[in-house]
């Protein structure tokens, strides 16, 4: 009876004459989505006892990749804009240390629109017991910000002033927390991955652009012109923080095992430092992007109900041609899976000869069998992939960085040939400077330096525009263990 019911619907709504037609339709749009979902990561870590300081933890995409790190083991720092006692995010510590098995997830308070509180939580964490960090992953920049103006109240300058101030929380945690990356073991894999949002492809054919006062004055400009130049500004910032951590003295991976005669040498060809920063780009998020883009979330203050209603019918487009959280995580465990030169060494033993005496001999890695995928420094992933990407510098920018290094030059002429005669009594005329070598990717080292410069005089008036609030009455602070289900401070 059933079988018979489904044969005579089938046959009124799906004619035998259109079967190859329906079949061939439902194939293409499979094919569409697995194009369209990207490649996944076929590479695999054990993250215990590793620490992971995760921004942006609560949102969809940072809560997949909490999912994803904690099933593996990892202990997870995640700060929370919100107090940790709030219900929201007891709820969801609580839930995914009973889902993953694994206690060892922790939220803490740090709103990364306030320059006074992530120097509170940088403080807090360098003078705490515990300052060991395997990976910082800023997950907090990848959400789309701004709307059509059908679709939002805020206004376009809003919009810009929480773009500049997620880049400026990601510059000031790097900066503040980099001292304690340095000093760590320099056999210890270290990893600072900056999440991007998709359009930065939009900013990369236009003159390069460092300036936040520029991008904010001019009205005209789209909202995804906007969000490539602040996704292209922070690629070259992480591109140049390889350079810094690249000039720094060359870290070498000390014996593997007592007795080793071996002294492991990372080629400066393959990697320079220990620490390896990356941009990742988890691609169109049918969340994180599409949602954010038409304002269709209803639990923000400034959520649109047309904006609901677009993103409910484009469902089964978006379903097909944009990525889900699952899918957009997989360039991130990617390129936190990835080996690295120094990570190969370091689990690596080799003699020089057999006998039991004999000069100690370098062990470069060029020497060694590689995999046949490393993690590339200041790199940008996208799709589990690197990505080459091509930075225009305007002339003018070029002429006056030339003018200004030939007038550094002469007056360092001036002051060396001036103290000629302080120098034969012993005292040291030139200050040490790290070499920063220009590769010439991203827009050079001209492009790093000038983001760079740009972010440390946008975070002076940051600062001063969001000045730290007057301490109020201490109260009695809670602290919510493991066992009582929800976030804690470790510190």
């Amino acid at each position: 009876m059933v079988l018979g019911i489904a044969e005579a619907l089938a046959s009124s709504f799906f004619p035998t004459s259109y079967v190859v037609h329906i079949a061939v339709a439902i194939l293409t749009i499979l094919v569409l989505r697995a194009f369209s979902q990207g490649r996944k990561t076929d590479r695999e870590r054990d993250l215990h006892a590793r620490i992971i300081l995760l921004t942006g933890g609560f949102t969809p995409l940072g809560l997949t990749i909490l999912q994803n790190l904690a099933q593996r083991g990892a202990h997870i720092i995640a700060l929370s804009t919100e107090p940790i006692d709030a219900p929201n995010v007891t709820i969801l510590v609580s839930l995914l240390r009973t889902t993953t098995n694994n206690e060892q997830i922790f939220a803490e308070h740090c709103d990364l629109s306030s320059p006074s509180s992530i120097r509170s939580f940088c403080t807090k964490f360098l003078t705490g017991k515990e300052q060991r960090l395997d990976a910082i992953v800023f997950a907090h920049e990848h959400k789309h910000i701004g709307s059509p103006g059908f679709l939002s109240a805020r206004s376009k300058e809003e919009d810009q002033k929480e773009r500049d101030a997620g880049s400026l929380a990601s510059f000031l945690i790097s900066t503040l927390l980099l001292p304690a990356l340095l000093v760590a073991p320099v056999e210890r894999d270290i990893r600072i991955i900056n999440i991007v949002n998709p359009f930065y492809a939009a900013a990369a054919g236009l003159p390069f652009s460092t300036t936040f006062s520029e991008a904010t004055s001019k009205k005209g400009k789209s909202i995804f012109l906007r969000e490539g130049q602040r996704s292209l500004r922070s690629i070259v910032f992480t591109r140049h923080l390889q350079r810094v951590l690249d000039a720094l003295p060359t870290a070498q991976v000390p014996k593997t095992e007592e007795g080793s005669r071996a002294v492991p040498v990372v080629s400066p060809k393959v990697q320079k430092s220990n620490i390896v920063a990356v941009s990742v780009s988890p691609g169109i998020g049918r969340v994180d992007t599409i949602s954010s883009l038409l304002n269709a979330d209803l639990m923000s203050p400034t959520g649109s109900y047309l904006g609901l209603f677009i993103y409910f019918i484009l469902q089964p487009f978006l379903r097909i041609f944009t990525k889900a959280p699952t899918s957009a995580i997989q360039s991130v465990l990617h390129v936190l899976f990835l080996p690295t030169p120094f990570k190969i060494l370091s689990q690596t033993t080799v003699t020089s000869t057999g006998e039991k005496k004999g000069p100690e001999t370098p062990l470069d890695a060029s020497t060694l069998k590689m995999p046949e995928e490393v993690l590339l420094p200041g790199a940008l992933y996208a799709d589990c992939a690197a990505v080459k990407l091509q930075v225009k510098i305007p002339e003018d920018l070029k002429e006056k960085d030339r003018e200004a290094r030939i007038e550094a030059a002469e007056q360092k002429r001036k002051t060396a040939k001036k103290g000629k005669g302080k120098a034969k009594e012993g005292v040291a005329l030139d200050e040490e400077v790290v070499d920063i070598a220009d590769d010439g990717e991203y827009g050079g080292e001209l492009a790093g330096r000038l983001v760079w410069e740009e972010y440390e005089g946008a975070l002076k008036v940051w600062e001063k525009e969001n000045p730290a609030k007057a301490e109020e009455p201490k109260k009695e602070e809670i602290h919510v263990t493991p066992e009582d289900g929800g976030g804690t401070s470790v510190y």
